[in-house]
């Protein structure tokens, strides 16, 4: 055996330099994640949980009818009971502030993997990479940036979330048809014309199905960002975790796996909404 690679050094040298030269930029980071998030925030607790609770039924109705509506009325009426309803509106923009910066930077991505087999050579390892990477890495270097709170748990996030809307948004641009595309060409269509109007409508379904998988994910690493300090129904199930109470573990527990629930179906029926238009 030769003498260890010094990997961890490397790493913290470049973490080191890039905290010392880039911190302008990870306070504009800072600011633009905290606004996202306390716009969300702010809509959520402005609003009394009755209120809230109807809306999201509703909405559940018109997308997937009276049982999902049901559940949700049924679900959010129990965690508002249990006394983890602020809390769960916090995870919930979290989450969405999450899934918003992901898909705002995956979309782009997953487009220019797909026109490019370039890119998609060097981007590919990158997303092996990040989905591979045990979740818990990633809040080392966030907490090293941006400190605890709010910001480094949705960074973490949107790390460990954004690879799905790249992979699948790619997937659904190289699934058009290339008679299609060459229909397109034939016509005389500029790429943007060809892109806007023949490739994005058709990979519609893949692409929401990506965004499906973001959220899930995004949901997964909020709750495990408890533990730097994002607030939500994580710290909830943390506080638990610590103190051993096994009841109230329980039902924060289960106030995530009803919140998990509603988004994957709310999102489900969107895609096949579209899958239905289509």
């Amino acid at each position: 055996m030769g003498p260890k690679i010094p990997i961890d050094r490397w790493i913290e040298r470049i973490v080191d330099a890039a905290e010392s030269r880039l911190s302008f930029l990870f306070d504009g980071l800072s600011v633009f994640i905290k606004a996202i998030v306390g716009g969300f925030s702010a809509i959520f607790h402005a609003l009394p949980p009755i209120v809230l609770i109807l809306l999201f039924a509703a909405l559940s109705y018109k997308l997937g009818r009276w049982r999902l509506a049901l559940f949700t009325l049924i679900g959010l009426a129990l965690i508002e009971n249990l006394g983890y309803w602020a809390a769960t509106m916090d995870t919930l923009a979290l989450v969405l502030a999450s899934a918003l910066l992901s898909v705002a930077i995956g979309i782009p991505a997953g487009i220019w993997i797909g026109r490019s087999d370039s890119a998609r050579n060097v981007i590919t390892p990158v997303l092996d990479f990040m989905q591979t990477m045990p979740a818990f890495v990633y809040l080392i270097p966030a907490v090293t940036f941006f400190g605890l709170g709010v910001v480094p748990g949705v960074i973490a996030s949107v790390i460990f979330a954004m690879p799905p809307t790249i992979r699948m948004t790619s997937l659904g641009i190289r699934q058009v048809s290339p008679e299609l595309t060459e229909a397109a060409d034939a016509f005389g269509s500029t790429p943007g014309q060809k892109l806007w109007k023949v490739q994005l409508p058709l990979a519609v379904p893949s692409i929401m199905a990506g965004i499906n998988q973001t959220i899930m994910l995004a949901l997964s690493m909020v709750v495990i960002a408890s533990m730097i300090g994002a607030q939500g129904i994580g710290a909830e199930v943390y506080r638990a975790v610590t103190q051993i109470k096994t009841g109230k573990g329980f039902e924060a527990g289960l106030a995530i796996v009803i919140l998990a629930i509603l988004l994957d179906r709310l999102t489900q029926r969107v895609i096949q909404s579209n899958k239905r238009r289509g």
